[in-house]
């Protein structure tokens, strides 16, 4: 990652759950991103293989209200720090049964930059007073969305 990329995460990190994070913490997140992508898209595929339908559509992502609610949050701040360009780079598709259709590449930065907001947000759930996240605090994060994701 490039050092300006390191430094609009750190921005974003702290805009979006005031937290300090560094490098380890950024390639933790990446890991957090492609595990919770993953996720996302296979329930997707379960949900049109449902509908009897061959291609997975944004529709199919599994949105909750919560999760919406950060992919506005992340729009909002996404305005200022422009971090959308750099996690359509880290949306990577895995190989699925079903196609992706032509919308949903498009639609996952801002999911993935709602989970993000949501991932920051955890923190302070947890720890209000956490500033600087630790192995232990990542991996309390990533259980939680791991059990409701």
């Amino acid at each position: 990652m490039t050092v300006m990329n390191v430094a609009k995460f750190e921005r974003f990190f702290r805009k979006a759950g005031s937290l300090d994070v560094d490098k380890a913490d950024l390639r933790r997140y990446s890991d957090f991103v492609h595990r919770k992508t993953y996720d996302l898209l296979l329930m997707a595929q379960a949900k049109a293989k449902a509908n009897a339908r061959d291609v997975i559509e944004p529709f199919d992502l599994p949105i909750t209200k919560g999760l919406q609610q950060d992919i506005h949050a992340f729009r909002g701040l996404d305005d200022s720090i422009e971090l959308e360009p750099i996690l359509q780079g880290l949306a990577q598709l895995p190989p699925l049964d079903l196609a992706y259709g032509e919308e949903t590449p498009a639609k996952l930065p801002e999911v993935i930059g709602g989970l993000s907001v949501a991932l920051a947000r955890s923190f302070k759930i947890v720890d209000p007073t956490l500033k600087n996240p630790q192995t232990k605090h990542w991996e309390s994060a990533f259980a939680l969305f791991d059990l409701l994701l």
